[in-house]
């Protein structure tokens, strides 16, 4: 029998990944400042109906929305309406109705499973009952999708579902004397999962909950204000706007609205927009300039004392005069060498698209709205807005199976998953998490691992007393809670059925009450929802706040690498992440936890790249004391001066480079030259110990060089991931073998011999120097006067940071050390690798506003990983989500 039930338990998987492959969302798209909401403007998110009353005349209410179809309505008797520049009032007995189904409005709703009615009104009067109509989606006063009402001193609104009459009962109504005859604020909101809410004036008037979803809303019904669409439901009062969304805008949103008034109907995106021209700098010239001019023209280069780095400087010129006069790209020297082709020089021209955008650009005005172009915001070249599902890591995927059902599985998923390959740096980043054939296999193998390792019946009581077998509401009750546990937020009607149909089978078939609960956790433990973060993305193609249940597994995530506990589940059942000072309270809570600790370790293995320790093999014959112990102790050193550094002592992670203590077993003091003490990993000061010192003096980083400690392969190590800058690739057919160092050739004189190349020096010049500081570290770590050849070793040099114009000179590597430490460069660097990491995707230009503005309040609050991380999850990259817009 086990047989029929796996089969069956497989189908209902797969069914389950048949439905949730249209909603499989991404995990975080890009955020901008333009984008974020303000707190004096209405939200369009969402929005599928609006009303404003501007017209002052005609026999029609249009529908402002600019979204898919129009709603208009109709007045049928306008006798007794009056009209007047964003208003309408109701005299007496009228309709205003839409001469067709609001089909629109009815098709989002059921996709979504969410809905909002927001209304400025002015009721005329208090004893108006029935409830009298405000707004209603409906057919007679028997059958309705939604109506928003007036019951005297209430309001009342009716919501059909598949768990409510066709009357919408029961409804929910704010409190008595909520409703009197002044200007009021009124908004209803209904999320997925069931709970209702009314707002008056911004605030919270009434709570409930209606269980089942709009899937049942009746496609023919049309929309209509001041009456039922049978008559018989008149309403008084002054219309000031009426609005519809297919989501539940959240506590923020409401209040937000509120404050920005009845009249504030202009859409969010059509304010403060930028000017064309300043468009067209921030999403294609900016681009084209640090790919194609920055080059030559950068704060170090300055090639005919033009830097088109920096807009004061751009807009100055160069030793020719102004290269740019806005407004006139017939007077600008730029264009009129990048129109002839001298520009760029010894470089394929401009395409004939990306002239006319320059030349557009100037004669709009050559806005430049960032203070420095820089050139590594360019590098990912992908539309803004791009969007990702994101899989679980092994890692987290670990995490979150000893999270949320107390089983280590560990080895076996190490054993049996594809490992994680790394893109971008990280191994967590979301478009190369793909799923093939050996992780659905893996999969379903480790879920039959681990329920055989559960005790089921226990683990089934923390949702439910009942232990029969049932088909009844009560083991649909058990799927919807255990459900709601492991998948991170409620379930939909129909997954509801499809995991109880698993229980009817195995009853069907005669089985028991365990069986059956084993097969439905296993099902679960394959669905989409459990194996990817999934997120709902359907919208109109613009950034929306994230669920509760959403956000509940970001942070978790982020913070932790696992699903979120029960006091996160319990605050996004209440509403609380809505908030932003209770969902701040719920970080400093999870920051306390060890979790945390071992994330954030997770973070510098990544970024250092750890991992590859574990398959170094030094030549033997050069480096005869090395073996894979050794390779480990320098992991351990790392991963024990980051928990040191950033969680013992709690400083700024800029001090990562700096800091004057490290950790070493015995053998690898040995290996450094220090005194061994201690039998395990020993903490030792450093600060007397010339060249010790910091992440870069740690034999982890400086293996990166290889046998040879390349000034190649170190330089650009510190250039790409300490300091975010970019430098071109190597030409196609270049030989790129490593040149040996020999008597009388150190690979400083190397190194040297490239920068002064015509040839290599435009590109070597940018990274090898940064390596200067590290000649004295052999290729595994240890530290020499000479190399092996009898070749004296250096340690001074000069250092040119990114967006830079003069370098600055060290004597020691100790010097050199404490130059990056102060740097703001790498503390920026430091703060893109960690936002990186949290989101799972590249970075890029339309992300710089946001991160620039965390940034600073990071540094403000100390620059620690706590700060940070904080910053990261309350700013709106979390926050906030792009859809995808409806089709």
């Amino acid at each position: 029998m086990k047989t029929a039930f796996w089969i069956t338990a497989v189908r209902m998987m797969w069914a389950s990944l048949i439905c949730g492959a249209v909603i499989l969302s991404p995990f975080l798209a890009t955020a901008s400042a333009q984008d974020a909401p303000s707190e004096a403007r209405r939200t369009r998110r969402g929005l599928q109906a609006l009303y404003d009353f501007s017209s002052t005349s005609g026999a029609m209410v249009k529908d402002r929305s600019g979204v898919g179809d129009p709603v208009d309505l109709r007045i049928v008797d306008g006798k007794a309406v009056g009209r007047t520049a964003g208003s309408l009032l109701l005299r007496g007995k009228t309709l205003i109705r839409s001469d067709k189904p609001a089909a629109k409005i009815i098709n989002a709703v059921r996709r979504s499973g969410e809905l909002t009615i927001e209304a400025w009104i002015r009721p005329a009067r208090t004893d108006l009952s029935g409830p009298a109509r405000i707004v209603t989606l409906s057919k007679n006063s028997g059958e309705r999708n939604f109506t928003l009402g007036q019951d005297q001193t209430r309001f009342e609104v009716r919501l059909r579902t598949t768990k409510t009459s066709n009357n919408g009962v029961p409804s929910l109504r704010s409190n008595r004397d909520s409703l009197s005859a002044k200007l009021t604020h009124v908004v209803y909101t209904r999320d997925r999962t069931g709970r209702t809410r009314i707002y008056i004036d911004g605030q919270r008037s009434a709570e409930g909950k209606v269980a089942g979803a709009m899937s049942n809303w009746n496609g023919s019904y049309r929309l209509a204000l001041g009456n039922e669409l049978s008559g018989d439901r008149p309403w008084q009062g002054t219309y000031h706007l009426i609005a519809i969304y297919s989501r539940s805008l959240s506590p923020r949103e409401v209040a937000q609205n509120f404050k920005a008034g009845a009249k504030a109907t202009t859409p969010l995106v059509a304010q403060n927009q930028p000017s064309p021209s300043a468009r067209l700098f921030e999403t294609q010239v900016a681009s084209i300039f640090a790919r194609r001019c920055l080059e030559c023209h950068d704060s170090a280069s300055k090639k005919g004392k033009l830097n088109l780095s920096r807009k004061i400087a751009a807009l100055a010129g160069g030793e020719n005069g102004k290269a740019i006069v806005p407004g006139k790209s017939a007077e600008s020297l730029l264009w009129e060498q990048i129109e002839s082709d001298e520009m760029p020089k010894d470089a394929d021209p401009l395409s004939a698209a990306e002239k006319k955008v320059l030349r557009q650009w100037i004669d709009t005005g050559a806005a430049w709205t960032i203070d420095v172009i820089d050139p590594v915001l360019y590098t990912q070249q992908r539309p803004a807005g791009d969007i990702w599902v994101q899989r679980l890591t092994v890692g987290e995927y670990i995490e979150t199976v000893r999270s949320a059902l107390g089983v280590d599985i560990a080895a076996d998923a190490r054993k049996l998953l594809p490992r994680d390959l790394r893109a971008d740096g990280f191994s967590n980043t979301a478009y190369n998490l793909n799923v093939d054939l050996k992780h659905v296999q893996a999969y379903a193998k480790l879920a039959e691992i681990i329920v055989g390792r559960m005790d089921v019946e226990k683990f089934a009581a923390k949702f439910s007393k009942s232990r029969k077998l049932s088909t009844d509401a009560t083991m649909r009750e058990l799927v919807a809670s255990m459900g709601k546990w492991l998948l991170r937020g409620p379930l939909e009607p129909r997954e509801i059925n499809s995991y109880s149909g698993i229980a009817t089978t195995v009853a069907s078939a005669g089985g028991n009450f365990r069986e059956a609960i084993g097969f439905i956790i296993e099902a679960m433990l394959q669905s989409p929802r459990f194996i990817y973060r999934v997120e709902r993305q359907r919208g109109d193609g613009s950034l929306w706040p994230v669920g509760d249940y959403e956000l509940a597994s970001r942070l978790s995530y982020i913070i932790w690498g696992g699903p979120p506990d029960r006091e996160l589940m319990r605050a996004a059942d209440d509403g609380e992440l809505a908030d932003a000072g209770l969902t701040r309270k719920q970080v400093q809570r999870m920051l306390k936890d060890p979790r945390a600790i071992e994330r954030s370790t997770q973070f510098i293995d990544e970024w250092l790249n750890l991992g590859r320790l574990a398959n170094l093999k030094p030549d033997a014959k050069r480096f005869p004391k090395w073996d894979e112990r050794l390779a480990g102790d320098m992991r351990a050193e790392t991963l024990e001066f980051f928990k040191e550094v950033v969680w013992r002592q709690k400083r700024p992670l800029a001090d990562l480079f700096n800091a004057q203590i490290t950790f070493a077993t015995p053998r690898l003091a040995e290996h450094y030259g220090l005194k061994p003490k201690g039998d395990g990993l020993t903490r030792y000061d450093v600060s007397a110990v010339p060249g010790r010192g910091g992440l870069l003096t740690q034999g982890s980083v400086l293996t990166i060089g290889g046998d040879d400690a390349s000034m190649v392969t170190r330089g650009l190590f510190v250039l790409h991931d300490v300091l975010r800058g970019t430098v071109k690739d190597p030409p196609a057919g270049l030989d790129t073998t490593p040149v040996p160092s020999k008597p009388g050739l150190s690979q400083r004189h190397i190194a040297e011999a490239r920068i002064v190349n015509v040839s290599c020096g435009g590109c070597h010049s940018k990274f090898e120097p940064l390596a200067f500081g590290l000649e004295m570290f052999d290729g595994v770590g240890a530290r020499h006067e000479k190399d092996e050849h009898g070749n004296k070793l250096r340690e001074d040099g000069r250092i040119l940071l990114p967006g830079s114009d003069k370098p600055v000179s060290y004597k020691t590597s100790a010097e050199l050390m404490n130059l990056l430490a102060g740097s703001d460069r790498v503390r920026q660097t430091i703060t893109w690798k960690v936002t990186q990491f949290a989101l799972g995707r590249p970075l890029g230009a339309s992300d710089a506003r946001v991160i620039a503005k965390l940034h600073a309040a990071t540094q403000k609050a100390g620059g620690t990983y706590a700060a940070l991380i904080t910053e990261i999850v309350m700013s709106d990259l979390v926050r906030m989500t792009r859809t995808e817009r409806e089709k």
